[in-house]
């Protein structure tokens, strides 16, 4: 390799360690929601903990957009960088999201179909934590963006049976769009993370 190219080889992997703190963060987030939804109210208390996940998740993002600029030569596009700091972001923002909604709606019991997504979340984000550190070498991915994707369709089918549930029951109208928004933010986090997968894997083909 000639001295000017070696100039030019992208030496700062701190963007690494950012991505990983990032979706560490995002699985922290998924956890304490599905806990939350797990025995809500009793652990209501837990929704400032999720909102501590979504100040981190802004301060890891600013961390990201700092040293973009304070860098030469990134290891990946700069468009990229961005693209994929701002979709972790996403992920722990509706997750947050919906704890919020969870005390400003006043529920009282979670239903079914809500932890259930709530779970899937959980196994989405850990699969995006597992996939992340092999970005450093722009390693295969693809069994866990695979997974990624099937969780999302498992996904939007739970969303459908929930929101098909609320108009079944001859429940009050006002708990039916309190629900539906409740969902809406479950499935926009899974969503979140298929968006990452899709991230990852772009990344991961154009710089292999």
């Amino acid at each position: 390799m000639s001295r000017l190219s070696q100039v030019f080889t992208p030496k700062d992997r701190e963007f690494f360690d950012l991505f990983e703190e990032s979706a560490g963060n995002m699985v922290r987030a998924a956890d304490l929601l599905d806990r939350m939804l797990g025995t809500f109210p009793d652990n209501a208390g837990l929704a400032r903990d999720i909102l501590i996940c979504e100040q981190e998740g802004d301060r890891i993002t600013h961390d990201v957009i700092h040293r973009i600029n304070a860098t030469f030569v990134t290891p990946i596009d700069r468009e990229d960088i961005l693209l994929l700091a701002s979709a972790l972001d996403d992920v722990v923002d509706f997750t947050e999201e919906v704890s919020d909604y969870l005390g400003l709606y006043k529920i009282e019991a979670p239903m079914e179909q809500a932890q259930r997504m709530a779970h899937i979340l959980v196994q989405a984000t850990r699969q995006i934590a597992e996939a992340m550190p092999r970005m450093r070498d722009f390693g295969d991915i693809s069994h866990f963006t695979v997974e990624v994707n099937r969780l999302e369709n498992d996904g939007d089918r739970v969303v459908r049976e929930a929101i098909a549930s609320l108009f079944d029951a001859g429940i009050d109208p006002m708990i039916v769009i309190r629900w539906k928004d409740i969902f809406e933010r479950l499935e926009d986090a899974i969503d979140a993370c298929e968006r990452v997968a899709n991230v990852l894997e772009g990344i991961v083909i154009k710089n292999a």
